[in-house]
């Protein structure tokens, strides 16, 4: 796989050795159990897998090379990079300017750029009306556009299916910019509608064979279909693509479940099912996947606590999250800043999305068990720095460093 060439900010001695020497041993990626790291009263369970995916450190070093080459010239960003704090901080410090947040509220109108300025489109992709306004107005963004890879696989898939005469159901967060790039793109070639989780899935089934009248779905619905779409013949053909940084078990239970619709609806098998379902499980994205997988195995493991370490706003994220949450405590924070002292911590609720402090969050039984993740926009270096100042709090019997040579 191609290397990109990150800011050392961003990068970290002892995970980068912990992760070489996990893929040396583990070539084929089979073994999804964790790397422990043992202090003596502390011990972390690390992921096999987490942090920077393919897609971010694209993104990242188009962004930085750009500002490098791009000296004197204004240099905006349509939205957020990804969605990490720190690094979007980083960006704003060294001059880039956003137009947008990301929900896609105009911070700067576009009308005040110009064919002379440079504009990159983050990694989650835009909207093609977007695109053709930049065209229109002499923005050339082809050197610039940092669109994941596999997004753009998602909208590949989409247009090759709706080339076959499928409609499309998009599983995704209406208000993410990935899905709205996804839906201008889906919606451009065919009739598309989104589903945000199994419960519009199950509502929306029911159109699908009619136990619902179809009036009623175009405000149950509302904002979250294509013009012109006709709930009563649109979804006779379709098939489901995902935002990739969904939970990957809950795209595949959305299609699943639909699939499963339209074969008793329609009284089709598995040899005749392709007649109204496309097969589109190959949308799905290995980095989401593998981190997910990667949380999953690790939760075996009996700990006091997970710490998931990324921004609040990141999806991919938030689900890590959610995988925790149903086997033990978990703890989502920003960065080792939230971590106040062995008695308190202060982390976000993906719920009521709002930062709580925990107090005597850590046990008196020794060893303490802790097990740690983060999201694919979160930097290395904020993972070791989150390891640094769990580690501060004990009286530990090898430094950090004594374990990193252990690594390689």
């Amino acid at each position: 796989m191609k290397k990109f060439q990150v800011p050392n900010i961003y990068r970290s001695s002892l995970i980068t050795a912990i992760k070489n020497k996990r893929k040396q041993d583990d070539k084929l990626k089979k073994d999804f159990s964790p790397t422990m790291i043992d202090l003596g009263p502390v011990q972390f369970y690390i992921a096999r897998h987490f942090g920077f995916c393919y897609g971010v450190e694209n993104a990242i070093e188009i962004a930085f090379r750009t500002i490098e080459e791009k000296q004197g010239k204004r240099i905006f960003l349509l939205s957020e990079m990804i969605h990490n704090p720190q690094v979007n901080t980083t960006l704003k410090e060294r001059g880039v300017l956003f137009l947008q947040d990301t929900y896609g509220k105009q911070v700067i109108p576009f009308d005040e750029i110009t064919g002379d300025d440079v504009v990159i489109i983050p990694a989650f992709g835009t909207t093609l009306e977007i695109e053709q306004m930049l065209k229109q107005k002499g923005i050339k963004t082809e050197k610039y556009n940092t669109t994941c890879p596999f997004v753009e696989k998602v909208w590949n898939r989409s247009e090759q299916i709706a080339s076959n005469g499928y409609s499309i159901v998009i599983h995704g967060k209406p208000k993410h910019e990935e899905t709205r790039a996804t839906f201008s793109h889906a919606s451009s070639t065919t009739p598309t509608v989104i589903v945000n989780n199994m419960a519009d899935t199950i509502e929306l089934g029911k159109y699908i064979t009619g136990e619902k009248a179809a009036a009623m779905f175009y405000d149950e619905f509302k904002g979250m279909y294509s013009k012109g779409f006709d709930i009563e013949k649109d979804l006779q053909r379709f098939g489901v693509v995902n935002q990739t940084t969904q939970l990957a078990t809950d795209t595949q239970a959305i299609a699943e479940y639909l699939k499963s619709l339209v074969m008793q609806h329609y009284k089709l098998n598995n040899e005749t099912i392709g007649e109204r379902f496309a097969d589109t499980k190959d949308t799905l994205c290995y980095a989401t996947n593998d981190n997910q997988t990667a949380v999953s195995a690790m939760l075996e493991t009996k700990a006091d606590f997970a710490v998931i370490v990324g921004g609040y706003n990141s999806s991919n994220t938030t689900h890590l999250v959610e995988l925790c949450e149903e086997k033990m405590p978990v703890y989502f924070i920003n960065n080792e800043e939230n971590i106040l002292s062995e008695k308190e911590i202060v982390h976000f609720n993906i719920h009521d999305k709002q930062e709580h402090l925990t107090k005597d969050f850590i046990p008196a039984s020794i060893p303490v068990k802790i097990l740690i993740s983060s999201g694919a926009s979160c930097p290395d270096s904020l993972v070791e720095s989150v390891i640094r100042k769990f580690s501060s709090l004990f009286t530990i019997d090898k430094t950090l460093d004594e374990i990193e040579k252990h690594f390689f």
